[in-house]
């Protein structure tokens, strides 16, 4: 991650929609798998989840149980939660000029990433939640 990037914390519901379809791309197979977890500016450990556009990082708030239920209340995700063909290739197209999702689009070569760690400690004390209302797109 750049340090010169912004650092953005939002809730995926107030993401607009393009950057909530390049996350879909980004994360195929659901977000469960990919949870971060970090200690706030209260002392309280959150989880969210990481993408990193070319001009902005973001922290995508969620807990385990928010990542399901998106996935699984989501159009675009199949039963099993993965993301339909349809979608893929709708947006795929629609990013393929952004050079960050190239970096997420060739990772995906099929394999769930092992999904059976529910995320990683980034030891990011000095991100505050506060920063999704001062940065917009």
């Amino acid at each position: 991650m750049s340090n010169s990037k912004p650092r953005v914390i939002k809730e995926f519901e107030k993401l607009d929609e393009g950057t909530q379809q390049q996350i879909k791309l980004a994360y195929p197979n659901g977000f469960a798998g990919h949870l971060v977890f970090y200690t706030n500016k209260d002392g309280l450990k959150v989880s969210a989840l990481p993408f990193e556009t070319d001009d902005k990082y973001y922290l995508v708030k969620m807990t385990l149980a928010q990542a399901k239920e998106i996935v699984r209340e989501d159009e675009d995700y199949d039963d099993s939660g993965t993301l339909k063909s349809s979608a893929k290739e709708e947006y795929s197209e629609k990013f393929s000029d952004l050079d960050h999702m190239a970096d997420y689009v060739a990772d995906d070569s099929g394999s769930s990433d092992d999904d059976d760690d529910e995320g990683d400690d980034l030891g990011m004390s000095d991100m505050g939640d506060d920063q999704d209302d001062d940065m917009e797109d």
